[in-house]
């Protein structure tokens, strides 16, 4: 062994010393706490999306009239297909459920002020790719509700002003649903945007790297104690851990609620209950309560919000003189999220 670690280090003259130099960046104690490891969770949950989506790739294929029949056989004759596309299903919902709560805990402990301002921008970057992605995976099944779905996506862009109907066209391939329709949604779905979201999360670790994780102090945390402790092998063991935690998950839920397979596309029968995915929710029932339009556009003034919100924190906090004017916004925020998801979840139409 020490012949073939001498050999090693004659090619890659870096030391064991170095090594754990580079590794060991002092982490802040509060993320001793499992609430705020959140961070790393969608990366790794990532990593399980890629490998399960490229063994998913070999049996796919993406026409409109291969696309269903190709899911199906994954589901139900190759062996563990089954596994395979429920973990990846419900990897995707675990995801997004990450993002979300990390991006709430960031906003609720002001994590995105200065100077910070630009990884929030990029991290709205990374949960808006992240939506879209759940959105074409969704659709590549060519399910009845899948298609209809994508159908009514395509025509709420068009409702845009300027914009909209070329956002329809690069959607769709097309004017209407078409037979490159399904191919266009594979392309995104498995190259663009994981590519997109490799770069942005490059980005996000990179300025977090020059930054340093914001440190967040606790009442019960002895003021004279240690304030930081080594990343290697601290901080790795927790989120081996996690990872660990959520195989087992994903494990469970794939097991206990596969994938299951609904009617085949049928462009010529609209269904009479059109619903998204649960991460849509919300969305849906906001393009219900108000004219196309106005809908549209207001969803796209609150998601404008939500980007520039480190700078409208800080003039908000300069006029009302009230460090917590954002917590008490966020929180009403989240209940009109959770109301409106939930609303949606319960009615039928």
């Amino acid at each position: 062994m020490s012949r073939i670690a001498d050999w090693f280090q004659e090619r890659l003259p870096v030391s064991g010393v170095q090594l754990a130099e580079l590794t060991n960046e002092p982490v802040p104690n509060h993320l001793r706490r499992w609430w705020w490891c959140l961070g790393g969770t969608p990366a790794y949950l990532f990593v399980v999306q890629i490998v399960t989506g490229i063994l998913l790739a070999f049996y796919y294929q993406a026409a409109p009239e291969t696309a269903y029949q190709s899911v199906q056989r994954i589901t139900e004759e190759i062996s563990f297909g089954w596994y395979l596309r429920s973990v990846h299903k419900w990897a995707a919902t675990l995801m997004i459920a990450a993002i979300i709560l990390h991006q709430m805990r960031v906003y609720f402990t002001a994590a995105y002020r200065k100077p910070r301002e630009i990884n929030w921008m990029v991290g709205m970057c990374l949960l808006l790719t992240t939506l879209v992605i759940g959105f074409t995976g969704y659709s590549l099944v060519f399910e009845q509700l899948s298609y209809w779905g994508a159908t009514v996506a395509a025509n709420i862009c068009d409702t845009v002003p300027y914009v909209g109907v070329y956002a329809k066209q690069l959607l769709l391939a097309g004017e209407t649903y078409n037979e490159n329709t399904v191919s266009r949604f594979y392309i995104l779905h498995a190259a663009v945007l994981p590519a997109t979201l490799i770069m942005l999360l490059v980005i996000h670790i990179g300025i977090l790297r020059l930054q340093g994780v914001t440190e967040l102090h606790f009442e019960d945390e002895p003021e004279d104690g240690p304030q930081h402790f080594d990343f290697f092998p601290d901080h790795l063991y927790t989120e081996v851990i996690a990872g660990l935690v959520l195989m087992i998950l994903l494990s469970v839920l794939a097991t206990l609620f596969p994938a299951t397979m609904g009617p085949q596309a049928d462009p010529l029968t609209t269904p009479e209950i059109i619903k998204p995915e649960w991460f849509f929710y919300a969305t849906f029932r906001w393009l219900k309560l108000f004219s196309g339009t106005v809908a549209v556009l207001s969803m796209g003034f609150i998601v404008f919000i939500m980007f520039v919100w480190p700078f409208i924190d800080a003039w908000l906090v300069r006029v009302t003189r009230n460090e917590d004017v954002s917590f008490w916004i966020g929180i009403v925020g989240v209940f009109l999220l959770v109301g409106l998801t939930t609303w949606e979840a319960l009615v039928a139409h």
